[in-house]
């Protein structure tokens, strides 16, 4: 494994001090190059991940866009694309359960949805609306209480971080600018009543944003795009957070410490336009990651890690349930809440495609079977990407 030189290894020691990290080798770190051309391979998602697919139950109670929220271990939480406040609990085998509709400007009533969290273990689950708080209901969904700060905090990202606590990252009503030198925090939230257990901020030199402005219209308004990051995600029972602005993404434990764990070059600070490297997938041996340009589009590469071979590669994943080359998109959003570490990712493959790629004969084994008897207005199924037990 390439080694970090001894002003890297310092740096790394002196931000890793101020966030409250512990001390580690740094000859273990991994070093991502975001601007080296790499191999290309290409991939077949089975020979990766375990797929499933579930198929939702199409009734006249349960009619869905089929936005995928939660994905627990017996159930799975759907919206609707649009905002009509329709909440979808499904059992693992796709059967409808109960359809909850708590939209209002009441007591107890969400406005809009940003994520849906459940915890089967407490019987309860958690929506983040994207201007009032945070809403407890039952699985049923009966309110139960908000769990407000006092201070208007909302939270961009929301996760299950243990029996007691979520974990989120705030959102801030003002972009990072130069001047900035620690990130928006991570926050440790108590599902009790809402309070800050824990405030986890990394450090750097100066602040970054993945916003591009478009120019004013002619009502003289800009309005702004940035590509899926996703700053949060699960690695076996620890958390992996990612700051833009910093050039160490870190590895969060569960007593709330951070430590080091992979390191991009060139530093983020000398680039113009940045390229951001977000972590979407790890697995045991695999680490599957983004570069993405800030130019228009965002153009992105995708690159692999590999633990056994210390190798680095650009990838093209493939599913294998597919006659033809049947591209998989591995980014994940922002938005998926898997309340444990079964579930990688998913997908919502929508009926109709089904349907018309069953007619062409493009299509095998499970999902040729699942398409057989789908109807073109039925609702999605849901490939579930799971790790290989």
């Amino acid at each position: 494994m390439r080694k970090i030189n001894i002003f890297s290894a310092i740096l790394l020691l002196i931000i890793a001090g101020c966030a409250g990290n512990k001390k580690v080798n740094n000859d273990s770190l991994i070093t991502i190059d975001v601007t080296k051309s790499y191999p290309k391979k290409e991939l077949m998602l089975q020979d990766f991940f375990d797929v499933e697919y579930i198929v939702l139950e199409t009734s006249k109670d349960f009619l869905t866009q089929g936005l995928v929220k939660s994905v627990g271990k017996d159930i799975i939480i759907v919206t609707n694309r649009i905002n009509n406040g329709d909440i979808f609990i499904f059992d693992r085998t796709g059967k409808g359960l109960r359809k909850i509709n708590r939209r209002g400007q009441g007591p107890g009533e969400y406005t809009q949805i940003l994520n849906i969290i459940p915890d089967e273990s407490n019987n309860e689950m958690y929506v983040s609306d994207q201007s009032r708080g945070i809403f407890v209901y039952d699985l049923y969904g009966n309110f139960l209480r908000n769990l407000l700060r006092g201070d208007d905090v909302i939270y961009s990202l929301l996760k299950n971080f243990d029996h007691e606590h979520l974990i989120g990252r705030e959102i801030t009503i003002f972009r990072l600018t130069e001047e900035s030198t620690e990130s928006q925090p991570f926050a440790i939230i108590s599902k009790k009543d809402g309070s800050m257990v824990n405030d986890i901020r990394i450090r750097f030199k100066s602040g970054k944003d993945a916003v591009i402005m478009s120019a004013p219209n002619s009502s003289g308004i800009s309005v702004g795009s940035s590509p899926t990051l996703n700053s949060i995600i699960s690695f076996n029972n620890n958390w992996i957070l990612t700051e833009i602005s910093s050039d160490t993404i870190y590895k969060l434990l569960p007593d709330f410490s951070m430590i080091p764990f992979l390191v991009r070059t060139p530093s983020i600070q000398s680039m113009n336009p940045e390229i951001f490297l977000n972590p979407d997938i790890f697995t045991d041996r695999f680490y599957f990651m983004r570069a993405i340009k800030k130019e228009t589009e965002f153009p992105s590469t995708n690159l692999v890690y590999d633990r056994q071979e210390n190798t680095v590669f650009e990838y093209t994943m493939y599913n294998n349930d597919y006659v033809t080359d049947k591209i998989v998109n591995m980014t994940v959003s922002r938005f998926m809440n898997n309340v444990n570490n079964e579930v990688a990712y998913w997908q919502t493959l929508e009926a109709y495609e089904l349907v018309d790629a069953y007619k062409k004969g493009e299509l095998k084994g499970k999902l040729k079977e699942i398409a057989a008897n789908l109807g073109e207005e039925d609702n999605p199924v849901i490939m579930l990407v799971k790790h290989k037990k």
